[in-house]
């Protein structure tokens, strides 16, 4: 009897990494061979993002791309994209399934269906009515070195910006139990950091059963720290408005939790955040930083930051410039203004030109670069002695290797033979460009 075989490709987020891996997994559960996304397989698997305009274009050319390269193969189309825009999915030729986010864990059981032809081009329900939340457990994440474990779906935000809500649907929170279960399996399978992520992380506790109401995202946290094991845990990005007291002292009194946040602030102008429609003024986002870094300050930050919203003047710009440079982003993710249909920014008058939006880009991108370099030769004045999360070997320099500290910081450790995956630890000695230089030290 012949064996069959799938592949997966994951485009966007974390929770679409783990998203994938459950897929797979469900899918070797029933005797398929998953195979890499570059081999030959009798399905393959695309699971879309469509955060921007661009990763929309993104989607689409890679789904042509696997049709053309595979074209016996048996191509599903799901995650964001195919939720928002089903019809353009299946115009695709060569598309046998759009499969939305409210069945997406449940391909293993459409499979038959789909092999004989019975089920329809589209299945596309309402994500706020059901959506698939994980209900087994993974053994690994599949070419990665830290492991992403999904706490949470969905958003109740409804940023002006952003269709992402409406393709994921509300907030619901995946149970303490079924998350302690997944990182005790990772951690038993040799996994030394573990991302919690989620669609809005900070929401956690919402869509609980009853008996759970009262648990939040430092429940989770007090919970997921008091499993045993040699193991670090991060944070996936987060609103500010979250960093309550309770939180706080939390991420300050974990010894697991790395001393790294990745922020979702977008703009440093209270009239922007409105506009957006965000939960916190300017104001408040300083304050509960500020708290943040009082509590931890060794914390290194990295954040979400959008150029060019609508209306946005000069002024309000250089109130982002100043927030990267008052809160230390050392790390920003900057992205402009997406123009798409669908949401509500799109219905503003005063759109920024597409070179503002560019350029503005680029000056935040510099400006955290600066914050950056400041970081590293403080690091280097300090010698800093800093755990490192071993990626992969330094190509054509034996006995190097590149790799995360806690921090997030980008680090060569030189000497000794570690493999992706060691947590090892490392003593700073220079910086190279935008890396910094380590030898390896002893454990302890």
């Amino acid at each position: 009897m012949k064996q069959y075989s799938f592949a997966t490709t994951t485009l966007g987020c974390k929770v679409n990494l783990f998203e994938s891996g459950l897929i797979g997994h469900s899918l070797q559960n029933i005797d398929w061979q998953q195979v890499g996304h570059t081999d030959h397989a009798d399905l393959y698997i695309i699971n879309t993002c469509t955060v921007t305009r661009e990763a929309d274009r993104q989607a689409r050319q890679t789904v042509r791309r696997l049709i053309r390269q595979n074209p016996q193969s048996l191509i599903v189309v799901t995650g964001c994209y195919a939720q928002i825009s089903p019809e353009a999915c299946a115009d695709i030729p060569g598309v046998d399934l759009v499969l939305g986010n409210d069945r997406k864990l449940d391909l293993h059981d459409l499979l038959p269906d789909l092999m004989l032809g019975k089920l329809p081009p589209v299945l596309v329900g309402d994500v706020n009515e059901h959506v698939s939340l994980p209900e087994s457990i993974i053994e690994s994440c599949d070419g990665h070195t830290r492991a992403f474990v999904q706490v949470q779906q969905g958003c109740n935000q409804g940023c002006t910006y952003c269709i992402i809500h409406t393709a994921r649907g509300p907030s619901r929170s995946i149970p303490i139990t079924l998350i302690r279960r997944q990182i005790e399996r990772l951690v038993l399978n040799g996994y030394r950091e573990i991302v919690l992520c989620g669609v809005d992380i900070g929401s956690y506790g919402n869509g609980l059963d009853n008996d759970q109401q009262h648990y939040n995202l430092a429940t989770l946290l007090r919970e997921v720290c008091s499993i045993s094991g040699d193991f670090r845990l991060r944070i996936s990005s987060i609103d500010p408005s979250y960093l309550d007291t309770e939180l706080i002292e939390v991420l300050a009194g974990e010894e697991k939790i790395c001393s790294h946040f990745h922020l979702s602030l977008q703009s440093g102008n209270t009239l922007i955040l409105k506009r957006m429609k965000r939960r916190y003024t300017a104001e408040l986002m300083y304050e509960r930083v500020a708290a943040l870094a009082e509590r931890i300050p060794n914390a290194v930050y990295g954040a979400d930051i959008m150029t060019g919203f609508p209306t946005e003047s000069e002024q309000a710009f250089e109130d982002s410039i100043s927030m990267i440079e008052r809160l230390n982003i050392a790390f920003p993710h900057v992205f402009s203004y997406s123009d798409r249909p669908g949401v509500p920014a799109a219905r503003i008058p005063r759109q920024i030109s597409h070179d503002i939006r560019k350029k503005r880009t680029r000056i935040l991108i510099e400006t955290g670069e600066k914050v950056r370099d400041k970081l590293f030769i403080g690091a280097l004045k300090k010698q800093h002695r800093v755990s490192v999360l071993i990626e992969k070997p330094e190509k054509n320099h034996p006995h190097q290797s590149f790799g995360r500290s806690a921090e997030y910081l980008p680090v060569v450790v030189q000497g000794g033979n570690p493999v992706p995956g060691d947590l090892v630890y490392a003593q700073i000695t220079g910086i190279e460009g935008a890396r910094l230089i380590a030898h390896l030290a002893p454990d302890r």
